[in-house]
């Protein structure tokens, strides 16, 4: 589920870059479309400017060379006149163009191509009225409306070239302006997308490094998994080889003992009864190296039934007393009234006769050994006290451990396996262990197995 996470966010990130750099991109655009706009624009302007001054030149060229014609009476002065007057015509048409999106210049335009044509015809009736017997006099009113008609022609080019003005300072105010939003945005905006990038590289970096520890992790479980494989397979060959034979040295010693026991002394029996103690230990210990394989590689059976717990302790009981001489008492008590548990037998033995012979194997001869069983309905707790050497404290955090044997053990035989079976045989159990010591007191261990309902019988206390 993280790296689903991450990967939502790296996703994410990459998204994010697109967009601001799509952004980014799209305002460079817009800016660019806009400066080559504003560009035009003055371009226009300036052509219009030009057509202006152009304008005011052709029309006092025109004058003069109206009103040289009219002193001189110059053909030449004519002739320029006509040309001049055919040139303001084309820089009237020049005009029209850069002007022909804008609808207030237009007007303007056209007034003032009404006041230029009424300053033509003024010239063509002043050249009339110097060829007719009436020529022009200073006072003459023709004289005030011809300065007037030029007066409104100045002004007219003067708001034409005031607007124009204005339209290039708003043009170059909103340059200016995108110019210093560009300034902003794109920095900001290549910084943020290399951080973004930043981010998903590191993200990647980082799966990548998870992905390799996991690959390397489930390289090493395969490992193992095939390590303990094959520790088990070799646990289970060598307990196979050495069973076989232990079991016909135990069977024969005992056959021997049959035999002998009623023609020779006990004493003299002694090293048979070693024979027969190594071959049970031995046995022993084949047994605990195979069911710890096998709980190490998790193939350990569990294979829990309904079983009559009274049975069980009273054969388990026989057992450890046949296998242990009577040099100390066990006492067994009982509490509770369920009857009958859900337990895997095997495993359940394998537990108690475990804690049953380290009790007598660490505890002084002539003691007892106390084994209480206490039912009720939600589980059952067994309970076993010695008399014995007790657990330093120093010991007590690798109690549990394969091989570990108490550093006040001294000369006491032993694997340091059978804890460490009882723990694995309880976990699949689901129960716990507990211990109480105290150094040349004694120890308790108690087990406590979690069971469902069960039928109940009545059974008072008894104690063997």
């Amino acid at each position: 589920m993280k790296w689903l996470h991450e990967g939502k966010w790296i996703t994410g990130g990459f998204i994010v870059t697109l967009v601001v750099t799509g952004a980014v991109s799209f305002t460079s655009y817009q800016n660019s479309v806009q400066l080559v706009n504003s560009a035009r624009q003055v371009q226009q302007t300036n052509q219009l400017l030009d057509a202006l001054t152009d304008i005011s030149a052709l029309l006092s060229d025109a004058e003069s060379r109206q009103w040289s014609y009219i002193v001189s009476n110059d053909p030449d002065e004519l002739t320029q006149y006509t040309a001049a007057v055919e040139q303001l015509r084309l820089a009237l048409d020049k005009l029209r163009r850069p002007l022909a999106d804008t609808f207030v210049q237009q007007q303007r335009l056209a007034a003032l191509e009404i006041l230029i044509n009424r300053r033509l015809d003024l010239f063509e009736r002043a050249i009339a009225r110097y060829r007719s017997e009436y020529p022009l006099t200073p006072t003459d009113p023709f004289i005030a409306h011809a300065q007037s008609n030029l007066d409104q022609i100045r002004q007219i080019i003067a708001e034409l070239e005031q607007k124009e003005e204005e339209l290039i300072a708003i043009q170059l105010e909103a340059v200016s302006s995108n110019s210093r939003t560009r300034m902003v945005i794109e920095p900001v905006g290549t910084v943020l997308t290399f951080t973004i990038l930043l981010g998903v590289f590191g993200m990647l970096y980082r799966q990548l490094l998870k992905r390799q520890r996991a690959e390397a992790l489930q390289q090493a479980l395969t490992q193992e998994k095939e390590l303990s494989e094959l520790r088990l397979q070799l646990f289970s060959m060598v307990s196979h080889e050495f069973r076989t034979p232990l079991s016909l040295i135990l069977g024969s010693s005992q056959l021997l003992e049959e035999g002998l026991k009623k023609t020779i002394e006990p004493a003299r029996l002694k090293s048979l009864y070693r024979i027969q103690s190594s071959a049970k230990m031995m046995t022993q210990l084949l047994n605990d190296i195979l069911m710890l394989a096998r709980a190490n590689a998790g193939e350990l059976e569990f294979n829990p039934k309904w079983t009559e717990i009274q049975t069980f302790c009273l054969n388990l009981i026989e057992d450890f007393q046949v296998s242990h001489p009577a040099k100390r008492s066990l006492c067994f008590t009982q509490h509770g009234d369920r009857t009958h548990v859900c337990v895997d037998e095997k495993l359940l033995y394998s537990i108690l006769s475990n804690l049953l012979s380290n009790a007598a194997k660490f505890s002084p001869q002539n003691s007892t050994i106390y084994f209480t069983l206490s039912s009720q309905s939600d589980g059952i707790q067994f309970q076993v006290r010695d008399q014995g050497i007790g657990v330093l404290d120093g010991d007590r955090a690798r109690l549990y451990e394969p091989f570990n044997r108490g550093k006040n053990v001294k000369e006491t035989k032993g694997t340091g396996l059978g804890l460490a079976v009882v723990q694995r045989c309880l976990a699949l159990h689901g129960g716990t262990i507990a211990m109480v010591s105290q150094v040349g007191v004694g120890t308790t261990f108690t087990v406590t197995i979690p069971q469902t309902d069960a039928p109940l019988d009545s059974n008072s206390s008894e104690e063997n």
